[in-house]
């Protein structure tokens, strides 16, 4: 889901200059691996990179990952809430630890929170308060409703949500960032199209694209 706006501006600009058209269907990254895994019709997958790679080792993909995105986490309290200072490590565990509820993503940036929490010597004291968001569910709609006081996922997936203030990134000692990158699939018919689509996604002109979503170019 990180990637949903990025790739929909992506592929409508694809589309304007080449004329193919291109079907983009958005999911958590945890049911989109299964999907692939079990089976069904795609051309391209687009997941964190480790996730691609165990697709490509498994025969579902062919081989030859191409990263596209790096995305890292940022914060968010509902709309009108006290904003947190965010601006060091030290900062950000006061935060955590003085929030009635918070929530992160089933994803790769919720399993890198759960090891700073288990470095931090407070995974227990958080897990007692936190509200795992179920895959495909934005963190985000779930601070907008009240339900946590303090979320924190991809940056990507946090912009232009209402009912939020986004407190900003991890501070650079703890960021996360995940490398989204694509795989053709073993069974597709049109590698060729799809490898033409991958390079467009790659060039200059997509990175503006890539910014104007809260991520920066993979290379």
């Amino acid at each position: 889901m990180a990637t949903r706006l990025v790739l929909a501006e992506l592929t409508a600009a694809y589309t304007a200059r080449s004329g193919q058209a291109v079907a983009i269907e958005s999911v958590g990254g945890v049911d989109a691996a299964k999907r692939v895994a079990g089976g069904e019709a795609f051309d391209l997958v687009i997941l964190a990179s480790d996730a691609i790679d165990k697709l490509i080792a498994a025969g579902h993909l062919r081989p030859g990952r191409v990263d596209l995105v790096r995305s890292g986490v940022a914060a968010c309290v509902r709309e009108g809430s006290p904003v947190p200072d965010l601006s060091n490590e030290a900062a950000v565990k006061s935060a955590v630890l003085a929030a009635e509820r918070i929530s992160y993503s089933t994803g790769p940036s919720g399993v890198a929170l759960q090891k700073l929490f288990e470095r931090w010597g407070m995974a227990d004291a958080v897990a007692g308060k936190t509200v795992q968001a179920p895959p495909g569910v934005p963190v985000a709609s779930l601070v907008a409703k009240g339900e946590v006081a303090l979320g924190f996922q991809q940056l990507s997936e946090l912009l232009n949500v209402p009912g939020i203030t986004i407190v900003g990134p991890l501070p650079e000692a703890i960021q996360i960032v995940t490398v989204f990158s694509a795989g053709i699939t073993a069974s597709t018919a049109r590698a060729d199209a799809v490898r033409a689509l991958l390079d467009f996604m790659n060039t200059p002109e997509a990175d503006a694209a890539k910014q104007r979503q809260g991520m920066s170019a993979a290379a």
